[in-house]
């Protein structure tokens, strides 16, 4: 599977949810989605691509409807989904948090507010969730789908400094840059649950699996999650789905 996700490879995972027997209802059994919140330089990204890969493997309903990860490029398909112009996407990081500026962004029109824009992403994760054979990296994905039935929620953990050897050699950053960035993204993504959602990234009952990649590596990590998310969907009952375009069912 390749590194970098282009447009194409999700918006084929969309195609490829409008090929039923039927127009208006089809009878296909409910399918799974993962979502992995992240320390920063856990593996995240790497885990992700590689379950992905593993998924479509291992998965006889992939063959239909292809695992696809939403990690950078749910920004992308957030801007396809809402129209919103492509200039947007600088502000919808998750480490980004200034309450003074949302308010003066909203009073001037400037741009949409990042409360309009995390209400906006949030309507974006829990369609692509309800469609399945997706996995869903970070922005409080894990809490915007708690009441889907068909989730495998997970965590990634490590130690500073197995994480900072991480980042240095994924993204060839120095040392000084690996903790800066380390310390920036943490920060960030906590705050983001906590403001825009009211809870603490770190409480163990929001996920169903905690993963330490210090002790398990990310091929090992991939598969472990694989196998749960398989034996997940033996579980679920076949039902009657509506079927309806992806773009008509968002506000």
């Amino acid at each position: 599977m390749p590194k970098d996700l282009p447009i194409s490879s999700y918006k084929a995972y969309i195609a490829s949810q409008f090929q039923t027997q039927d127009d208006e209802f089809a009878v296909e059994q409910r399918l799974p989605f993962v979502t992995i919140s992240r320390k920063a330089g856990a593996g995240g990204i790497t885990i992700g691509e590689k379950l992905c890969e593993y998924l479509r493997q291992h998965d006889k309903n992939a063959k239909t409807c292809p695992w696809t990860v939403f990690d950078k490029n749910l920004v992308e398909q957030v801007i396809k989904d809402h129209n919103l112009p492509e200039k947007v996407a600088r502000f919808m990081s998750e480490d980004k948090m200034n309450e003074v500026e949302d308010i003066l962004e909203e009073l001037f029109r400037i741009h949409p507010s990042k409360w309009t824009l995390v209400h906006k992403t949030t309507q974006t994760i829990l369609h692509l969730a309800e469609m399945g054979h997706v996995i869903l990296v970070g922005r409080g994905a894990n809490v915007i789908t708690r009441k889907l039935t068909y989730g495998f929620h997970v965590r990634l953990v490590g130690s500073i400094s197995n994480r900072i050897e991480y980042m240095m050699e994924k993204f060839h950053l120095s040392e000084k840059q690996a903790i800066h960035v380390i310390k920036k993204r943490d920060q960030g993504r906590e705050n983001y649950l906590k403001k825009y959602f009211g809870k603490d990234i770190d409480d163990p009952l929001l996920y169903d699996l905690v993963i330490n990649t210090d002790h398990i590596s990310c091929e090992n990590a991939a598969q472990f999650i694989g196998e749960a998310v398989l034996n997940l969907a033996k579980t679920m009952p076949s039902q009657k789905i509506i079927h309806d375009t992806y773009s008509a069912n968002l506000i």
